[in-house]
């Protein structure tokens, strides 16, 4: 007679037998995206009688940002992401075309309205910049060449002149003579200046910036640049440079990004910015959220009825996904209750 344990065993063998080919079935062939498609479905209506915040532990989240924040940024995979941006920037499009084909002029516009009317700002920040003797010496060698550049331009074109080029150089002589009678002599502009003349040159420099910004050329100046440049086909910068002339700026550019985001100060900030979310979207449901984002649900159903095909045909053919249906059910029927059923 045999043994009860075996025969018992034996069947709840072929009870996992079944039940993996009948998951097998389903995710394989014609059956494949209506089983995707009804798991979805079923999972966002089940979410959709849920709040976020119900849905989302905040301490986790914060968890999540953290890592991302401090381990993503350096990852191999980043660098390599960043090096492939590289590549196809010198690269450019397989076919040239001109921005005008991409870009509407009309916005291009209006960007450049809004950023003129920030000219009060940038205005307070400039001013911000006299603070700095350094800076003040700077500007005071930058004046001071464009002083010496536009003085010996006029020289030169006043040499041309029979008796003009003494009758300028006099005039420069007089000219910074009465400066120096103000004490404001021209080489306080051309040498290395500090304090109230470096301020003073600051904010000379500022008001010309300021001035020129809000001078309506400056508008027309800019779009009629932007006109001559949207008309010329793009192109990669590889003709233009090499990847060694951009690679030092673009590697110190990436372990700037890295060490400021993984910073305290910054990962507090992506805790602020989850706890805002959650304040702001908390409330809603995750299809309330997909409509606020103008994400239809049936195009998310439909993209992932897409996408799954290939990962699942993937899975079928290693032999894992078998494996992984075998070893979530396996345990089940490996169970003292189902023993018992079985027996009984």
């Amino acid at each position: 007679m045999p043994d009860p344990t075996d025969v018992t065993g034996s069947l709840a063998d072929r009870l996992l037998d079944a039940q993996v080919a009948f998951h097998l079935e389903r995710l394989t062939g014609d059956a494949l995206a209506a089983t995707v498609a009804r798991l979805a479905e079923g999972v966002l209506d089940a979410a959709d009688g849920h709040q976020l915040a119900d849905l989302v532990d905040a301490a986790v989240l914060k968890d999540v940002v953290t890592r991302a924040l401090t381990d993503v940024p350096g990852s191999a995979a980043v660098a390599g992401f960043i090096e492939l941006g590289r590549d196809v920037v010198r690269a450019g499009p397989g076919e040239p075309l001109p921005l005008t084909d991409v870009i509407a002029r009309d916005q291009v516009e209006r960007l450049l309205d809004e950023a003129l009317a920030l000219t009060p700002v940038l205005e307070r920040g400039l001013e911000r910049l006299t603070a700095s003797p350094l800076v003040g010496t700077a500007v005071s060698r930058f004046m001071g060449r464009i002083v010496a550049e536009a003085l010996a331009a006029n020289q030169a074109v006043a040499d041309k002149v029979p008796g003009l080029g003494s009758l300028f150089s006099l005039g420069t002589r007089a000219a910074a003579g009465v400066v120096g009678a103000a004490d404001k002599q021209l080489d306080g502009l051309l040498a290395d200046t500090a304090g109230k003349g470096g301020t003073l040159a600051v904010r000379r420099m500022n008001r010309i910036v300021v001035d020129t910004l809000r001078d309506p050329t400056t508008r027309e100046a800019v779009l009629q640049v932007w006109d001559l440049v949207a008309a010329e086909p793009v192109s990669g910068l590889g003709e233009h440079v090499t990847d060694e002339e951009v690679a030092g700026v673009v590697d110190a550019a990436h372990d700037l990004v890295v060490t400021t985001l993984a910073h305290p100060r910054t990962v507090a900030l992506a805790h602020a910015v989850v706890d805002g979310f959650l304040a702001g979207f908390g409330g809603y449901t995750p299809g309330e959220l997909l409509a606020e984002l103008d994400l239809d649900r049936a195009d998310l159903v439909a993209d992932l009825v897409r996408l799954a095909p290939a990962v699942v045909e993937a899975l079928v053919e290693s032999g894992d996904l078998e494996r992984m249906l075998r070893a979530e059910l396996a345990p089940f029927y490996a169970g003292d209750a189902v023993a018992a059923l079985l027996e009984g």
